[in-house]
């Protein structure tokens, strides 16, 4: 199947579709599956951009909010993790994963589940040592320390998922793992970005934790992204129990903006046979069950049991445990949240745990016209009006017919229960025809996404700005863009 993967999202969800639509157009192919690496901004309302660890001056709305109210729909299944600039209120929603907005599901902390037969898992957040043994402690309203501290990854959920045991065919974290860069073109990485010369040189640059979880579950594929560069690297691990050592393919990608490497489809294996619905995956259910009275809210140290393994009392059986994902609520969007998030103080408060190749923000100023200069050649920037394609597809392996746990399509509206008549298969029904905005289609009688329009000061070569009526949403970075237009007219 084809699966796109994208890197940092940052809200520009009509800007990747579109880039998704432009290549299947202009290729001839058809996207199955997309996955975005972190940074994903869910952002609802105000209340959610004040939950963000960015700037005052970069907060806003972007085009997530379009999809969790229905005036859009997501026109390709989308499964993103998050990152270190998200609306963490909104994603606390959500510890173990679920449905932000019609066809687009967050893995939670941490998660595993299937699609098309394939297994796919990640991890949110990013590393910060003297935050990784504690508990999830943060609620809003946030102070300026739990703004950031509340999307550092912990220990916990990496115990996790070092219990899986069966094969994992693509994983997400959205820091690298330690090391990686070792196994790809190091020298092209450090003239792309000069100031990762010192943490290249000196072994520090990455993730422990994620460099951990590559050592254990080695799987096909590893996707990052958080430091806005292309790369692409292939790890040999060493062989295990008298069996052939197995490779992961890692590729990292850059942020949505024009003229970078942001986006790029892979063809990924699937499994003949498999569900053509989204599934929870068994081994998955049985571990959050087995490790669910290790979860702590607190923000004192936790370490993992003796030999980072779970105790003998534990028993991994996923046949007599059923666990059903609620289905997706959606709030007007225009409303308010009910925590009080007003942050808005916090941009100028000073964090120490803070690193230079986090703050992006400051990175793209500083660069200047390096987005000119280390432009791919396969970055995407779609051009002109496309047709929207839709996909919404899934899988599952053995224990096909036995054990399938298909998640709950996303509703915006409770409905009563139905009695459950057996413990499987689970085959939720489709949307409620309740949907708000008429965003209640039936599997396969989708009707197509309206194309996005550009709004005012955004170009393509080839293509005049458009005009009009219709509301227009300021994009972030808005001075990146001319500056690198200016640069490449100056020659």
């Amino acid at each position: 199947m084809k699966v796109a993967v994208e890197g940092c999202c940052h809200g520009e969800l009509d800007q990747i579709y579109e880039s998704i639509s432009y290549l299947e157009n202009k290729e001839g192919v058809k996207v199955d599956l997309l996955l975005c690496c972190g940074d994903f901004q869910a952002v609802r309302n105000e209340g959610d951009m004040k939950c963000m660890a960015v700037p005052a001056k970069y907060r806003h709305m972007q085009t997530f909010y379009k999809y969790y109210s229905g005036e859009k729909k997501a026109p390709v299944l989308t499964i993103f993790i998050g990152g270190n600039h998200e609306a963490s209120n909104h994603l606390q929603e959500l510890p173990y994963g679920g449905w932000v907005a019609p066809n687009i599901y967050y893995l939670g902390y941490a998660g595993i589940v299937r699609f098309k037969g394939v297994r796919i898992g990640g991890v949110s957040g990013i590393f910060k040592s003297h935050d990784y043994k504690k508990g999830h402690f943060e609620f809003p309203p946030y102070s300026p320390e739990s703004l950031r501290s509340v999307y550092h990854i912990r220990n916990i959920d990496v115990f996790k998922l070092k219990q899986i045991k069966m094969p994992i065919d693509i994983f997400m974290t959205h820091d690298w793992p330690r090391g990686i860069y070792h196994y790809g073109n190091t020298n092209q990485l450090i003239r792309q970005k000069k100031f990762l010369r010192q943490e290249v040189e000196s072994g520090t640059l990455g993730s422990p934790a994620a460099a951990e979880l590559l050592d254990h579950m080695q799987p096909t594929y590893w996707f990052s992204a958080h430091l806005h560069v292309k790369f692409a690297a292939l790890m040999q691990h060493e062989a295990k129990n008298n069996a052939a050592p197995k490779i992961t393919k890692f590729l990292s990608l850059d942020k949505c903006l024009p003229h970078r490497d942001f986006l790029q489809i892979v063809e990924v294996a699937d499994r003949p046979g498999s569900s053509v619905h989204l599934e929870y995956d068994p081994e998955w259910l049985a571990i959050l069950k087995a490790t669910d009275s290790l979860q702590k809210p607190s923000c004192n140290f936790w370490n993992p049991p003796q030999d980072n393994g779970l105790h003998t009392q534990y028993r991994l059986c996923y046949n007599d445990y059923i666990f059903i994902l609620p289905p997706f609520m959606r709030v007007p969007h225009d409303e308010p949240s009910e925590y009080p998030t007003d942050t808005s103080g916090l941009s100028s408060s000073y964090n120490p745990d803070e690193i230079t190749i986090e703050d992006e923000w400051v990175e793209e100023e500083d660069e200047g016209v390096e987005c000119a200069e280390g432009k791919g050649t396969d970055a995407v920037v779609p051009e002109g009006q496309v047709g929207s394609q839709d996909s919404d597809r899934d899988s599952s392996p053995q224990r096909e017919m036995a054990n399938r746990l298909i998640l709950p399509p996303p509703c915006s509206a409770p409905e009563s229960e139905a009695p459950l008549r057996s413990l499987r298969p689970l085959s939720l029904p489709p949307p409620s025809a309740s949907l708000s905005q008429g965003s209640s289609e039936e599997e396969g009688g989708l009707t197509p996404a309206r194309v996005p329009k550009r709004t005012s000061g955004e170009t393509t070569r080839g293509s005049a700005s458009h005009t009009g009526g219709t509301p227009q949403i300021k994009r972030r970075n808005q001075s990146i863009y001319t500056a690198v237009e200016d640069e490449e007219s100056e020659g």
